[in-house]
C-alpha cells in the first residue's frame, strides 16, 4: 500500500444505457447500409450467411475482451491487456494499430454519410460537411464523455426505431423465391465474404477502451456488449434476409457500386420516401459511428502516454475529464484521411487487424488465467475455458488468410511499425514486463511483481462484491486499544490471541507467520498503517483483529539485508486471516480496508473514535452502513423497548452492533432495545435507504416501504 504517484483519472459517469449505446452505435453503420451490396457481388443470396459466420468467429474474442475489462478496466481497451499480459512490445503493436484502424472506421462513416447524401445533392462536395461533422464530435468528446454518450444514446434510440421499422415493413414483402441457391454458394466464397464484412462487428469491443470510466464495470461493461452482440446479430441477419427477399441478391449487386443498398430496398418498399427515411437512419447511424470512434480511439494515445509509450502530453485531462490532447489528435487523423484518402479500402483491410487483436485477446486470457497472479479478479469469466481461447486465437488468422494478400501486407505493416516505435522510442522509457512472465517463474525465468501490485490496485477501486463478507468481518472483529510505547512483536502476539480464540487456531502459528510476514516484506504499511495478514488451510472464514496504537508504535522486527528500517509509526493496524481457498476475495477485502484508511478523514475518525463500535465504524463503507441513536423525540425513539426480533428489517440488513453506554451488547432476537442505545446497521444500500428514511434525523418517517420481519437482526 505504498503512495504511489497519483495520475490523472477520468470521471466515472458512465451507466449501462451508455456503454450499450457506445458499442451498438459504434457497430450498426458500414455493416448495413454500405456493405450488403458488396457481399452480394460476391455470395448471391447468401448474405445473411457470411454476416452469421462473421459474427460466430468473434465470438471467443468477444468473451475474452469481456473478461479482461473486468479484471482490468482501464482506458485504452485492447492496448491496456496485451501490454500488461503479453509486454509492452505486443502492448504498443496493439493500441497504435487499434488506434488507426478505429480512425479509419470513423473516417470511412463520414464517407457513408456523403455516400447517402450524394443521392439527393450529388453536386455538392462533401468534402468540408464530413470535416465539419468531425470538428463537431471533437468538441463535444473535449466537453466530456457522459455529454458524448448522452447524444449517443439519443441516436441509437432513434436508429433502432428506424431499422425496426425497415425490417418490419420489409418482412411482409419479402420473396422466398429470391432466395434460390443460398446453399449453393462455395465455402470459401462465404468464408472470404464473411472476412468482408467482419468489420461490421468491430464496434462491439469499443466499450472496453473507455471502461475506466464505466460505473461498475465488472456488471455494465460484459452486459451492454452482449446486449449489442444480440442486437447488431439480429438486425445484421434478418435486415440483409429482408433487403434480399425485398430486391433479389442481383439488384443488391448491381447496386452495391453504389454503396446504398438500403436506400435502394427502402425505395423498393415504399417509394421516394422510404429512401429518404433510410437516408436519414443512416446519417444517424453513421454520426454514431463517429462520434463513439473518437470517444474510443482517443483511449488508446491517452493509455499509451500514461505508460510513457507515447509523449506525456496526450495523457493530460481537463477538468470535465476529457483526454483533449488525444482526442485532439484523433481528430486531425480523421481530417487527414477524409480530406485526402479515399478511406473506403482502407476501412476494409481495419477488420484484418482487428481480427488479429481479437486473436491476441484471447491469448491474453490464456497467459492471464495460466500466470496464477491472485490480483487477476474478473468478475465475468470466459467460458469452455481453454478450448474456447485456443479456437479464437487460431481462427482470425485463418480467415484472414482467405480476405486475400492485401489484408495480410496491411496488418504485417502495422505490426513492423508498431514494433520499430517501440524499439526506438519506448523500450529506453519502460520498465515492466507483462503476465507471461509470471507463467515462467517456475523455470527460474523473469516476474514482474509491479503488474501484481497494479493489478491490486485496480481491485482497490473496483471494491468489494456482493457476496464478499467485508461488513460481517468488520462487525465481528476483536478490538485491541494499545496503551503507548507497545512494541509492534507485543501488538502481534496480541492479536494473534484474539484471532485463534475466533478460529480455533494456534496463537503461535499465527504470530509467527505474522512475524515473518512482516520480516520479508509483506506487510503493506503507509500513512500509519499496517495491513498484516494471511491465509491458511484449517480457517473456515474470514476474521479480523483491529489495533489502535495509541503514539504510534514502530515495527521493531528483524529486517532483511537490503530492506530499510521501518520508521513511520504505525496507528493502526488490521490484522486479517483468511482460508486458503478464496485467495481473491482475502485481496478484495484487503484492498477494500486500504481505500477506506487513504481517505483523508479516516485516521482524524479512528483516533478520535471512543469505543470499539466506533473504531469499527470508522472502517465501514458509508453506502453500506448505518448508524442510529434511539433518542426521545427521534425518529428513531419508537424502538425503545422493542425486542430486535420484533423489528421489521428490510431484506438484506442487520443490525451488527449494540452500543449501550460504556458496554457492548451482543445483538440478539430477544435484545431489547433502550433509550441511547447506539445501533450499527449493515447490508445493502436500498434496505438502509429505506431504515434512514423512517428512523434516520431528516428522514420523513413516513416510508414503509417493503419490510421483512422475519429479516435476520443481528450476527
Amino acid at each position: 500500500m505504498m503512495a504511489s504517484k497519483k495520475k490523472q483519472k477520468l470521471k466515472k459517469e458512465l451507466g449501462l444505457l451508455d456503454t450499450y449505446a457506445i458499442a451498438t452505435g459504434a457497430t450498426l453503420s458500414s455493416g448495413f447500409f454500405l456493405l450488403p451490396g458488396l457481399a452480394a457481388v460476391a455470395v448471391g443470396s447468401a448474405v445473411p450467411l457470411a454476416y452469421l459466420l462473421a459474427g460466430l468467429l468473434l465470438v471467443p474474442g468477444l468473451f475474452s475482451i469481456a473478461e479482461l475489462a473486468t479484471a482490468m478496466p482501464r482506458a485504452g481497451g485492447v492496448y491496456y491487456f496485451l501490454d500488461r499480459s503479453l509486454g509492452p512490445l505486443m502492448g504498443m503493436i496493439g493500441g497504435f494499430g487499434t488506434w488507426i484502424v478505429l480512425v479509419l472506421k470513423s473516417a470511412f462513416a463520414l464517407i457513408g454519410i456523403g455516400a447517402y447524401l450524394n443521392l439527393f445533392i450529388p453536386d455538392v462536395n462533401l468534402v468540408p460537411i464530413s470535416a465539419a461533422s468531425v470538428i463537431v464530435f471533437g468538441l463535444l468528446n473535449i466537453l466530456g464523455a457522459k455529454k458524448s454518450t448522452s447524444f449517443q444514446s439519443v441516436m441509437v434510440v432513434g436508429l433502432i426505431g428506424l431499422l425496426a421499422s425497415f425490417t418490419g415493413v420489409g418482412v411482409m414483402n419479402v420473396e422466398l423465391a429470391n432466395f434460390g441457391g443460398v446453399f449453393s454458394q462455395a465455402p470459401e466464397s462465404i468464408v472470404s465474404t464473411a472476412g468482408l464484412v467482419v468489420v461490421s462487428y468491430i464496434g462491439l469491443t469499443q466499450v472496453a477502451s473507455v471502461a475506466e470510466e464505466v460505473r461498475n464495470p465488472e456488471r455494465n461493461v460484459p452486459l451492454g456488449m452482449f446486449l449489442a452482440f444480440g442486437t447488431a446479430i439480429l438486425i445484421y441477419s434478418v435486415g440483409t434476409a429482408v433487403m434480399v427477399g425485398v430486391v433479389s441478391a442481383d439488384v443488391l449487386a448491381r447496386e452495391g457500386g453504389g454503396l446504398t443498398p438500403v436506400a435502394t430496398v427502402a425505395n423498393a418498399l415504399v417509394g421516394p420516401w422510404g429512401t429518404i427515411l433510410m437516408t436519414a437512419a443512416a446519417v444517424l447511424a453513421f454520426s454514431s459511428v463517429a462520434n463513439a470512434g473518437i470517444l474510443s480511439a482517443s483511449r488508446y494515445p491517452l493509455a499509451m502516454s500514461r505508460d510513457s509509450m507515447l509523449p506525456q502530453f496526450f495523457s493530460r485531462i481537463t477538468a470535465g475529464g476529457a483526454p483533449v490532447h488525444a482526442i485532439l489528435a484523433t481528430v486531425s487523423l480523421i481530417l487527414v484521411f477524409v480530406v485526402f484518402f479515399d478511406a473506403t479500402k482502407i476501412a476494409k483491410l481495419a477488420g484484418a487487424f482487428q481480427l488479429t487483436m481479437f486473436s491476441l485477446s484471447c491469448l491474453a486470457v490464456i497467459v492471464m488465467r495460466e500466470s496464477r497472479i491472485e490480483s487477476y479478479d474478473p468478475r465475468y469469466r470466459s467460458p469452455f475455458y481453454p478450448w474456447l481461447h485456443i479456437m479464437g486465437v487460431l481462427g482470425p488468422f485463418w480467415l484472414i488468410v482467405h480476405m486475400g494478400l492485401l489484408p495480410s501486407l496491411f496488418t504485417g505493416g502495422v505490426i513492423t511499425f508498431g514494433a520499430m516505435w517501440y524499439n526506438y522510442y519506448s523500450r529506453e522509457r519502460v520498465d515492466r514486463e507483462g503476465a507471461i512472465y509470471h507463467m515462467f517463474e517456475s523455470l527460474g525465468r523473469n516476474r514482474d511483481a509491479g503488474l501484481d501490485r497494479e493489478l491490486r490496485q485496480i481491485m482497490k477501486e473496483k471494491g468489494l462484491r456482493d457476496a464478499d463478507p467485508f461488513e460481517g468481518v468488520v462487525a465481528t472483529a476483536s478490538v485491541i486499544d494499545t496503551p503507548s510505547g507497545t512494541g509492534f512483536r507485543n501488538v502481534i502476539w496480541g492479536a494473534s490471541a484474539c484471532l485463534a480464540e475466533a478460529c480455533g487456531v494456534s496463537g503461535k502459528e499465527l504470530a509467527e507467520d505474522f512475524l515473518q510476514g512482516t520480516v520479508v516484506g509483506m506487510t503493506p504499511v503507509s500513512h500509519g498503517v499496517a495491513l498484516p495478514h494471511l491465509r491458511r488451510a484449517e480457517i473456515k472464514s474470514a476474521c479480523m483483529v483491529l489495533v489502535r496504537c495509541r503514539g504510534g508504535t514502530l515495527m521493531d522486527v528483524d529486517i532483511r539485508d537490503g530492506q530499510d528500517p521501518q520508521s513511520e509509526p504505525v496507528q493502526a493496524a488490521f490484522f486479517l486471516v483468511s482460508p486458503l481457498d478464496d485467495p481473491r476475495q482475502h485481496l478484495r477485502i484487503l484492498a477494500q480496508i486500504a481505500g477506506c484508511v487513504d481517505k483523508e478523514d479516516f485516521m482524524e475518525a479512528w483516533l478520535s473514535a471512543s469505543n470499539p463500535q466506533e473504531l469499527k465504524e470508522a472502517i465501514l463503507r458509508d453506502d453500506r452502513m448505518l448508524t442510529l441513536t434511539l433518542e426521545p423525540g427521534a425518529p428513531s425513539a419508537p424502538l425503545v423497548g422493542r425486542a430486535l426480533m420484533s423489528v421489521p428489517m428490510p431484506a438484506g440488513t442487520l443490525v451488527a452492533l449494540v452500543r449501550r453506554g460504556p458496554e457492548m451488547v451482543i445483538p440478539r432476537g430477544a435484545t431489547v432495545l433502550e433509550h441511547g442505545d447506539r445501533l450499527t446497521i449493515i447490508g445493502e444500500p436500498a434496505g438502509l435507504g429505506i431504515l434512514r428514511k423512517r428512523f434516520a434525523p431528516g428522514g420523513t418517517g413516513q416510508g414503509k416501504g417493503e419490510l421483512a420481519p422475519d429479516a435476520p437482526v443481528g450476527p
